[in-house]
């Protein structure tokens, strides 16, 4: 008994404390999840009321009213939109250029959607494979679940399909987070390679709204 206890505790009567702080602290760390993801959900439901992820006018109208507050409500926007996705995340990113214009735009939608894909692989990494399957469809579930069993080929997968705008990101992030995959080389992959697919979004939408736009004016 005692070699087992000689890593963690000095002696014996030490163990049953350092248990019971290891113990309020998963307790407290539980609580501050849910309480976040609760949150999250309450600011989603006021934003989508108010019109702010059906209406681009709304959002935009929104954003006007913020002032110098805009850019960081607008993350959180983007945030809370790749956490529960709502709307379709390439209309938030045209709704960026088309509002704080290209290149700060391509900013704040830069930092919303990295810290949102983080919040993914951090959820799914601390619930593990049930949350994924409650919050994914099943369909979606079963077409990329066999990726986990390419071993490392995943992680270079996953690699891929953030840096090219050819998969559902925000899965993949919550697949990520059931992996074998490191939380660091996990940051490194979403910094590295969202750029790319960010930018083609937002300038590819923002081109086709306008054109859109033009041909109805016209």
């Amino acid at each position: 008994m005692q070699a087992d206890l000689t890593p963690d505790f000095p002696n014996e009567a030490e163990a049953p404390v350092h248990l019971k702080k290891r113990k309020a602290l998963k307790i407290a760390y539980n609580a501050a999840s849910i309480l976040g993801l609760l949150l999250a959900v309450a600011v989603c439901i006021y934003f989508y009321r108010m019109g702010i992820f059906t209406k681009p006018d709304a959002m935009q109208q929104y954003m006007a009213k913020q002032g110098a507050w805009a850019p960081l409500v607008f993350i959180l926007i983007q945030i809370i939109q790749v956490v529960i996705p709502i709307i379709p995340g390439g209309v938030s990113l045209a709704a960026g250029v088309v509002i704080f214009g290209p290149w700060f735009g391509f900013a704040y939608n830069y930092i919303g959607i990295c810290i949102g894909s983080i919040f993914n692989f951090l959820l799914s990494r601390h619930f593990g494979r049930p949350f994924v399957e409650a919050v994914i469809s099943e369909r979606l579930f079963k077409k990329y679940i066999g990726w986990l069993d390419k071993g490392k080929r995943f992680d270079t997968l996953f690699a891929w399909a953030i840096f090219l705008p050819v998969a559902p990101d925000d899965f993949l992030c919550m697949l990520a987070g059931i992996s074998n995959m490191s939380f660091k080389k996990y940051v490194l992959i979403i910094l590295l390679c969202k750029p790319l697919s960010i930018l083609l979004y937002s300038i590819g939408l923002t081109t086709l709204l306008q054109y859109i736009a033009k041909m109805l004016g016209g």
